[in-house]
């Protein structure tokens, strides 16, 4: 009988509370999305659950904006390999923002591989909290809801 292939599904994805890497428990999911506000330990990233891939490896990588080293040079990708523990699976992948916090704003990718293919890719936009929006703040205050009697 052929093996069927392991299932991979994304359950949740955006900001999570801090996350403690010795813990066996995945930090708590606190918002959906792509934006993640750059501010010192704001955690963010992806949990996905594997069915039916039970000790196989799990490729991930985070490819960041162009963090720096000590020496100034741009880090590579973070890189590794987890295997799956359980036919029934949650891994959770992310990361949080640390100072100095301008060379980790930008664009960050997330990918998970499974047996030669990429099974999840997920982007953040890490942006600086005072770029937010600004511009269609005031437009909501130049709008007012007018009641017209009779209509």
């Amino acid at each position: 009988m052929a093996k069927q292939k392991p299932e991979v599904s994304v359950r949740t994805y955006g900001r999570y509370s801090k996350w403690d890497s010795g813990s066996k428990e995945l930090p708590s999911f606190l918002e959906s999305t792509t934006r993640i506000p750059a501010e010192v330990d704001v955690e963010f990233g992806l949990v996905i659950n594997v069915v039916g891939g039970k000790n196989l490896p799990l490729h991930f990588c985070i490819d960041h904006p162009g963090i720096r080293d000590a020496q100034g040079k741009r880090r590579p990708p973070f890189e590794d390999v987890v295997y799956v523990k359980t036919n029934d699976w949650d891994f959770y992948l992310g990361d949080t923002v640390w100072e100095p916090i301008q060379d980790k704003i930008g664009t960050w990718r997330m990918t998970l591989t499974l047996e030669d293919q990429i099974v999840v890719e997920q982007s953040f936009e890490v942006y600086h909290p005072a770029n937010q929006r600004r511009a269609a703040e005031p437009l909501r205050r130049q709008y007012r809801l007018l009641w017209i009697p009779g209509l």
